[in-house]
């Protein structure tokens, strides 16, 4: 178990995460975070370029699985409900329970999963905690917050020790 803060690789958007990427990594699922991750938190439903994005996912044979911290579990249940995906609630980031129940639900092992998120803390580490690969985005939406501000220049040594980073 690796505590390790270090994401493989940092991506402006979920959208350069391409089917390609993954099947090259050995990915046939992506855990993905829904907050500040595929849409601000303000938005309550996925747009077309996240559904067009799922698809393209789901035709190349990778699933698509939330792994969400949030305690109501309403706004991921009816996210997930429009882009025909199932989730695993109260994951309990960075703790390795959450990845364990969502790769038993696929059928995958750690090394055919990636978690793809925008926080350190949680994702990266319970990511690297769980021996997945751990990938990176920027805030969707930006930080808004002062304190989202401050985590996220936090966050910036560490994305660059990635050594991936995209623009």
């Amino acid at each position: 178990m690796s505590f390790s803060l270090i994401p493989h690789s940092v991506y402006q958007t979920y959208l350069q995460i391409t089917p390609q990427i993954l099947r090259s990594l050995g990915v046939r699922l992506l855990l993905s975070d829904l907050d500040f991750t595929l849409a601000p938190k303000s938005v309550r439903a996925p747009d077309k370029a996240i559904l067009a994005w799922i698809r393209e996912l789901r035709d190349a044979g990778i699933t698509v699985m939330i792994l969400s911290n949030n305690r109501s579990p309403a706004r991921v249940e009816a996210f997930c409900a429009c882009l025909g995906i199932s989730y695993v609630g109260h994951a309990g980031k960075p703790s390795p329970r959450g990845f364990r129940e969502a790769m038993e639900k696929a059928g995958v092992t750690p090394e055919e999963t990636a978690m793809l998120g925008d926080k350190l803390l949680t994702d990266v580490l319970g990511a690297n905690r769980s021996g997945v690969l751990a990938l990176m985005v920027e805030p969707a939406g930006g930080a808004v917050t002062f304190w989202q501000k401050v985590l996220h220049a936090l966050q910036v040594p560490f994305k660059k020790a990635a050594g991936k980073e995209r623009s």
